[in-house]
């Protein structure tokens, strides 16, 4: 194996060797919800034409699952190596920054992509699976995942402790998540909140990947696209400036 890919291998492992906690433990919270939601608001709620509640639900638990097990595998480990000192030994290695992020994001949007499919696997029992575009999905699910993966990256090389990722986790990522629309959709919400969530990058990708389920999203995919497309771009070259100049790594 080459450099790169012997760290990925590594960080594929670090994950896998715990996979009750790190694969089961979010595919079981997703079930959770779908069972919680979808039961007292099935009748209730109608979001889509012709699209049922339980059905919309699916596609936005798959997304939050794959967006927050993304951000916490890049994260959690670069903190964990911090904590455990097994950094210096990465650093002793002829390894790039480069090297590094593809490796580090690459596992990350691995273990998202697990989650989400065993997320999407575990609610075949309660809705039939729609595709009207599934290119758009995967797309989005693959882009979104790189975005919170490469956030990871960078909250971890901030990170010095479990806590302070921890804050950064539960006041940054977890709202986000949950104020995307996940288990509603924003035309359903007052002018100035549904205003409000259009400055949500995260609506943009759990909009445009239910798009592809349904054909039918509250935001244009294609706007959608552009601006997850452009916060991947922005977020990929801070990481890798600070990959390069050893932001809290070599201090």
């Amino acid at each position: 194996m080459t450099g790169w890919q012997m760290l990925f291998y590594k960080e594929v492992l670090r994950f896998w060797k715990v996979g009750i906690q790190t694969v089961a433990a979010p595919v079981i919270t997703a079930m959770l919800y779908l069972l919680i939601f979808g039961h007292v608001l099935k009748d209730h709620v109608q979001v889509y034409e012709g699209v049922g509640y339980v059905a919309f639900l699916v596609p936005g638990l798959v997304m939050m699952s794959v967006l927050q097990n993304a951000f916490a595998n890049s994260s959690s480990s670069k903190v964990q190596s911090k904590i455990m000192g097994s950094l210096v030994f990465m650093l002793l290695t002829p390894l790039s920054h480069r090297a590094w992020f593809v490796a580090y994001v690459g596992a990350s949007v691995l273990r998202g992509l697990v989650v989400g499919l065993g997320v999407f696997v575990i609610t075949l029992g309660f809705a039939a699976p729609q595709f009207a575009a599934p290119l758009w999905s995967l797309v989005f699910i693959v882009l979104g995942a790189a975005l919170l993966a490469t956030l990871g990256v960078i909250a971890g090389l901030w990170a010095d402790k479990f806590d302070q990722m921890a804050t950064f986790q539960n006041f940054i990522i977890v709202p986000l998540t949950f104020l995307s629309g996940v288990f509603y959709s924003i035309q359903s919400l007052p002018p100035f909140w549904r205003a409000v969530s259009h400055l949500n990058p995260f609506f943009y990708m759990v909009d445009g990947f239910r798009y592809g389920f349904f054909g039918q999203s509250d935001a244009s995919p294609w706007l959608s696209l552009g601006i997850v497309a452009s916060a991947l771009l922005l977020v990929s070259a801070l990481a890798l400036h600070l990959l390069r100049t050893g932001y809290k790594l070599r201090s």
